[in-house]
């Protein structure tokens, strides 16, 4: 689980897909974060993405740096949980202005069944499930 956070750290920006009905989605994420040994990721109650995981929980990810990708598939979980909210908002503070634990909106999800898949150009895929 570690070598996914770091990759996802250090890219800064990852791709999120979920679908609606029939059609794929897709936008940048930059929110990961480890709380009680779980990969979290954040959103806000009232966008798509919160709407799109309410109804089809798997999701992928997708990320690219220094000449590796990694692709994740999961469940994406909800957690209403202050202490979860609050872990995810400490990470990233620069997201206070828009949201708060406490304002019904935020809400974080929890990575399980995670298949990910690190790959590069001239090497052998690695996979990582948890």
């Amino acid at each position: 689980m570690k070598r996914v956070l770091d990759f996802l750290k250090n890219a800064e920006v990852y791709y999120l897909a979920t679908v609606e009905g029939d059609q794929p989605r897709v936008r940048p994420f930059g929110t990961i974060n480890e709380f009680e040994g779980k990969l979290y990721i954040q959103t806000g109650k009232v966008k798509p993405t919160s709407h799109q995981l309410a109804a089809n929980p798997k999701a992928e990810i997708c990320a690219f740096k220094d000449g590796e990708w990694i692709r994740i598939a999961c469940e994406l979980t909800p957690d209403d949980r202050f202490e979860a909210k609050k872990s995810m908002l400490d990470a990233y503070p620069n997201l206070r202005h828009m949201y708060d634990e406490n304002d019904g909106n935020t809400q974080v999800f929890y990575m399980k069944n995670v298949v990910a898949t690190i790959s590069s150009f001239g090497g052998t895929p690695v996979v990582i499930e948890f």
